[in-house]
């Protein structure tokens, strides 16, 4: 699961709500052991995404670099060079 949390930093555009968001959910998902908590676990499931998103986003905005911004575009194409070398995946990797 945690392999899917992408770095957020340094990116251009910078990181969205959503993509903050997702991030959060595979984290608490992670730490929960859930994928999806049962209703009883519901409401503290949902209620610990929000709280770790909101803690990624002061995060995010309070970290500084002088590296240049990424790209997203060249990032994934990185991403995919390196998927096709490692296990010869087809040119769908990254849009997931």
């Amino acid at each position: 699961m945690c392999r899917n949390i992408k770095t957020l930093f340094n990116f251009d555009p910078p990181a969205t709500d959503d993509e903050i968001l997702a991030a959060s959910q595979q984290f608490v998902r992670k730490l929960s052991g859930f994928n999806k908590p049962s209703q009883a676990n519901e409401e503290a499931f949902h209620r610990a995404i929000e709280e770790v998103a909101t803690v990624a986003r002061t995060l995010l905005n309070s970290l500084v670099t002088n590296a240049e911004s990424r790209n997203r575009d060249v990032e994934i194409e990185r991403a995919r060079a390196r998927a096709a070398q490692r296990f010869g995946v087809g040119e769908d990797y990254g849009d997931r």
